[in-house]
């Protein structure tokens, strides 16, 4: 069985793969004050609360933007199952085109761009990833990583505007009936969701117009689901999007 970790800057999702699907995922809060103890306590109890044996785990890999988390994460890998986890990084085989893969290019996004060429070889592919940052990777048919567009996540724009404002609610993002909103509630979802829409629809355009190919769009993150109605541009829908690249890099690596 392979374990997956993907660190991100505010979950980290832990799953695991049986060679045939995906048997347990996981999402623990992605908090830098956690000791390591912390961390193994967590790991080992949700392992044990599945009744899922250790020691029949092959391989661990992890990508990781939380750099000051890596190295925790590691030693409760090799302390927890007693191997040691590969590490995405711009040196591991990906099937993309690696002198083209910009420098400071997250691993969670060549994660997402690995999968998306894997899936779709004859097309220029976008992967929209609404996470804590909205970002749009686009990977060409030949595997050559084209660019990446990042703009603040649904969420963290909808805490920033409670955060720096008096009167205005926290609200759960959902599609709202009318883009004129009676109450505040109603107002930020309006602006949020139609706004964000718009936006993707815009990169998407945009992109299009650069590259002057029309774009395979799969979408990915927590809110993908929620916001997907409002853009049919989507081709395809894919919840575990960034951990099926992560399984396919170790594939290709282990």
């Amino acid at each position: 069985m392979l374990v997956c970790i993907d660190i991100g800057n505010t979950n980290i999702v832990l799953a695991v793969h049986d060679g045939k699907s995906w048997i347990h995922t996981w999402r623990v809060y992605s908090d830098e004050k956690k000791t390591g103890d912390e961390y193994y306590v967590i790991f080992r109890s949700l392992f044990e609360s599945e009744k899922l044996d250790v020691s029949r785990i092959d391989n661990v890999i992890i990508s990781s933007v939380v750099p000051n988390l890596t190295l925790s994460i590691q030693k409760n890998v090799k302390r927890l199952f007693n191997k040691e986890a590969l590490l995405v990084t711009h040196d591991v085989s990906t099937g993309l085109v690696r002198s083209s893969i910009p420098g400071e290019l997250g691993s969670d996004l060549l994660c997402n761009l690995a999968y998306a060429h894997y899936l779709k070889p004859d097309d220029t592919v976008m992967t929209v990833d609404f996470g804590t940052a909205l970002t749009f990777s686009t990977v060409s048919r030949d595997g050559q990583v084209l660019g990446v567009a990042i703009v603040p996540g649904l969420l963290t724009s909808v805490h920033a505007l409670f955060g720096a404002t008096a009167q205005l609610p926290q609200v759960d993002l959902r599609i709202p009936s009318s883009a004129l909103g009676r109450s505040s509630e109603d107002s930020i979802r309006a602006g949020i969701m139609y706004g964000y829409a718009g936006l993707v629809n815009s990169i998407i355009e945009k992109t299009e117009e650069e590259t002057g190919e029309k774009l395979f769009i799969i979408a990915t993150g927590g809110l993908s689901k929620t916001i997907s109605p409002l853009i049919p541009r989507i081709d395809m829908l894919d919840k575990l999007h960034t951990l099926n690249g992560l399984r396919l890099i170790a594939s290709l690596n282990f």
